[in-house]
């Protein structure tokens, strides 16, 4: 048993997730602990939103609320997003918790001390019209290496190239549009991460684990040469600037850390907030010296959010001089997009999470969503794919086999696990695959690899109405009882096998998959081994036991359904 931490990009706060954030980062963290969890490995999944910057600013004013209790209300409404989708958190906490102030100031203060902080004089778009310096992502205008016109002022989406937004040419205010802006110079803490390069371009290159898209990010803003960041904004909404007696810095009056900075130290304070709220101890999770060398730490994200992750968030780390935990895998997804564009409110683009459980059950979308991960490259979402994904996987793979055969028990044997028979080359066939594929199953979940992992699973379900039609129960019934009572018999304990390993994707459909054939709670980990016992797994049941067929589980998704949703969230023409 091994100690896993689990980490997902936080959520902003400005607004319910829409899939691709769900798809992206919270959602296969939240399959990949449940899988650990079912492993028996001791797993702790910690997440949290992220309430800090301008854009919480801006979006508090358009509901005209305090952005204070703007926040509180999207924290709550992003948490019972979560809760709905069954994202399973150990912990789900908020950036602007006292603990996350006291440890980025902390942090502060110790790479100030060590010479990695300095306070700079730094030139700053501000727009008069706002009222307000803008920050670098809320300065648009055309790139000066490409000519892209709609660059932002940290980075050119035509050419990928880093930026600085007074460099932009015909720069405007993306809160306003106005073009009335001006470079003004105002003082700046600035984190020296170009003098730690090449340390992180060594333990980079060390990395076991990660995907060649995270490692090849990082290694590009490396090889672009790592630039010092300021990590403090001109606003009122966030974590102030301290001194260590926790006065106001001098000159840093009305300023605050950047959210890109406190964001990931989120990470930890969640943590010592899920100790004191549980009575667990933190330390051990984050702290070398304190036995967090033998943890094993994985963080799930977008590949926008890697070079934060991956150089960032490790500068403040391997700066601080302190024994603190590392990353050791950083699993990074591409996007999922909308018809191949990106997911749009205004445009009427897009399901969002709070939207997504009007349309269909938590379990579909699950499933969709990591069946369809965006691993390999951007993965675009359609309702089409969606519906045949739904009704080919879902309905008619894994629901018609577990309704088949219970409904044939219930109807044939009372209901009851029937006993008697010989094994033949029908169950031969049935044990040799699965001695094949679970262990498979069990490696893809072990390297993250989800869109695999859903392949071996939607195979090992589709072996099981294989494994039925070599069987056929109901042709030997005529004859044979004894022989039809093995089919069903072993035909039960596959569909309890299968409850077992749908529950990280669909847990919903698992449990009552395992509640209907009688499967207690402590018989539904994975107990499966290095060498899978394949004879034990399909004799597990208990002859004699009370067998129920379940509901559906799974109502096939209709064309017409499909029309209603295009009209009302987009489509194809949308």
């Amino acid at each position: 048993m091994s100690k896993i931490l689990i980490t997902s990009a936080l959520p902003y706060i400005n607004g319910v997730k829409h899939l691709g954030n769900l798809a992206g980062s919270m959602l296969p963290a939240d399959i990949y602990a449940r899988a650990m969890r079912l492993m028996g490995h001791e797993v702790l999944y910690i997440c949290a939103t992220d309430e800090h910057g301008t854009p919480a600013e801006l979006a508090a004013q358009a509901e005209g609320m305090e952005v204070a209790a703007y926040c509180e209300a999207m924290h709550e409404a992003q948490k019972q997003a979560g809760a709905q989708f069954k994202l399973s958190y150990d912990y789900f906490g908020r950036s602007s918790a006292k603990s996350n102030h006291a440890l980025t100031q902390a942090f502060a203060q110790q790479l100030e001390a060590r010479g990695l902080i300095e306070e700079r004089v730094s030139r700053q778009v501000y727009s008069n019209a706002d009222g307000r310096f803008l920050p670098d992502r809320y300065v648009e205008g055309t790139c000066p290496s490409c000519g892209y016109e709609g660059a932002r002022g940290d980075q050119c989406d035509g050419c990928g190239k880093l930026l600085d937004p007074v460099d932009l040419i015909d720069p405007y205010s993306a809160v306003s549009g106005s073009k009335d802006v001006e470079i003004r110079e105002t003082n700046h803490l600035y984190l020296r991460q170009s003098a730690l390069s090449d340390d992180l371009r060594k333990w980079v290159n060390a990395a076991k684990g990660w995907p060649p898209l995270a490692t090849s990010i990082a290694l590009k803003w490396l090889d672009e040469g790592l630039r010092d960041r300021a990590i403090t904004r001109d606003l009122k909404w966030g974590i102030p600037v301290t001194n260590e007696d926790g006065s106001v810095r001098k000159g840093f009056e009305g300023k605050v850390f950047y959210v890109w900075f406190d964001a990931p130290i989120e990470y930890i304070a969640a943590t010592q907030d899920w100790a004191a709220e549980t009575g667990g101890d933190w330390a051990p999770w984050w702290r070398t010296d304190k036995g967090a060398d033998e943890v094993q730490y994985v963080q799930f994200m977008g590949k926008d959010n890697v070079a934060f992750h991956a150089l960032s968030f490790p500068t403040t780390i391997i700066g601080s001089g302190e024994p603190w935990k590392l990353v050791d895998q950083l699993k990074a997804f591409n996007w999922v997009t909308w018809y191949g564009g990106k997911f749009s409110t205004s445009q009427k683009r897009g399901v969002f999470m709070d939207q997504a459980l009007d349309i269909a059950p938590s379990d579909y979308w699950r499933w969709h969503l990591t069946a369809n991960a965006p691993e390999g490259s951007d993965a675009a979402f359609t309702w089409e794919e969606f519906q045949s994904s739904v009704n080919s996987d879902l309905a008619n793979v894994l629901g018609n086999f577990v309704n088949r055969i219970t409904k044939y028990c219930a109807g044939k044997f009372d209901g009851k696990l029937p006993a008697g028979g010989t094994p033949g080359e029908a169950e031969a066939w049935i044990e040799a695959e699965l001695a094949t594929r679970i262990p498979q199953l069990i490696k893809c979940y072990e390297a993250r690899e989800f869109r695999k992992a859903m392949t071996e699973t939607r195979a090992i379900w589709a072996a099981g109405n294989e494994y039925l039609t070599q069987a056929a129960p109901w042709t030997h019934y005529k004859t044979d009882v004894d022989q039809a009572a093995i089919g069903v018999r072993y035909g039960l304990n596959l569909v309890a096998l299968f409850g077992i390993i749908a529950q990280p994707v669909i847990p919903d459909a698992a449990a009552k998959i395992l509640d209907a054939i009688g499967v207690p709670e402590d018989k539904r980990s994975w107990n499966f081994g290095e060498t899978t016992d394949v004879k034990a797994l399909l004799s597990a049941l208990p002859e004699g036991q009370a067998i129920a067929a379940p509901d559906v589980l799974f109502s096939k998704i209709e064309d017409t359904d499909i029309e209603a949703w295009t009209e009302r969230f987009g489509g194809a023409e949308g």
